[in-house]
């Protein structure tokens, strides 16, 4: 039988050949939104775009949502510790951005539902100064349920502690045992708003699309895809927001275990939904797509496109 040292010399090179293969996929994956983010900023019709604003800011956080997790899952792997004063502050950022991915593609879902339900007023509620009011409100929303665990954390732990070292995780945050409860509780609570919202414009644009013809049930037909997609993209990352819970419970029996899970749980419900979002947009939507095209080869093998409103 295998030495107890050889099992776990085994054990640690499959933590490091998981973690080798997260990083080519966040590599990928930022310079896919690297590609994106220039066809946007580049291209006055993007910008000027409600659905581009919020595609592009999806962009934008998860390259920053991913980077910061990316650390914390290489630390948690590692076990390096950091101070827990920076480890606040990565588990900030980190816990807001969980919660703006699926509020952004909530919001999204609203604009197709007003632009085929509503066509008429499209033009103007769906203006750019309306897209970053609502990205406001989507960062205020998102930084709330963190913001109320920082209140009891600072009220429960001495300055004192601050400079102490430790193992980064959001499990750090749960003090007392109530706050468990509480975490399910507004998680559930966001679950259930965004997906009766994102359920609600299914069946609208469900109901233009039957009445429709000619190109308008062909662009109903295609809003109608983009809501499902965005719908399964939704339950994978709200499915993330019960993780954290699972895993400080399965930490406290199986040390393996719980570093497997953690991977697992990255993956699937982390990496998934927002390689998705590039996906969605950069393969499926036209404009985006030849663009994309042109700037991964730096211009070289293409003219430029020329794209109007």
């Amino acid at each position: 039988m295998p030495s107890n040292s050889t099992t776990r010399s085994g054990w640690i090179g499959s933590i490091h050949y998981r973690a080798l293969i997260v990083q080519i996929l966040i590599i990928i994956f930022l310079y896919l939104n690297g590609l994106l983010l220039t066809t946007f900023f580049k291209k006055d019709v993007f910008r000027s775009s409600m659905r581009y604003i919020f595609f592009a800011y999806t962009l934008m956080s998860d390259c920053l949502y991913l980077m910061v997790t990316d650390v914390l899952l290489l630390f948690s792997y590692n076990r390096i510790v950091m101070q827990i004063w920076l480890c606040l502050l990565f588990l900030i950022i980190g816990t807001a951005y969980n919660f703006v991915f699926p509020l952004t593609l909530t919001l999204m879902t609203l604009e197709r539902y007003v632009a085929i339900c509503m066509p008429m007023q499209h033009g103007a509620l769906c203006t750019q100064r309306n897209a970053l009011h609502c990205i406001l409100i989507i960062n205020a929303i998102s930084l709330l349920p963190i913001s109320i665990s920082l209140s009891i954390y600072w009220a429960s732990v001495p300055f004192s502690r601050y400079t102490e070292d430790l193992v980064c995780g959001v499990e750090m945050l749960i003090i007392h045992r109530w706050q468990s409860h509480y975490w399910s509780a507004i998680t559930q609570l966001y679950f259930v708003i965004m997906l009766v919202i994102v359920m609600f414009c299914y069946v609208q644009i469900l109901k233009a699309a039957r009445k429709a013809s000619g190109e308008t049930k062909k662009s109903s037909g295609k809003g109608l895809r983009t809501v499902l997609l965005h719908g399964f993209q939704l339950i994978l990352c709200l499915t993330r927001l019960w993780c954290p819970l699972v895993e400080a419970a399965v930490m406290q029996m199986d040390l393996r275990l719980f570093v497997d899970l953690r991977y697992a749980n990255y993956v699937v419900f982390t990496l998934a939904p927002r390689c998705l979002s590039s996906l969605v947009y950069g393969l499926r939507d036209h404009k985006l797509f030849v663009n994309l095209k042109y700037y991964a080869v730096f211009g070289l093998a293409c003219q430029p496109p020329v794209l109007t409103d």
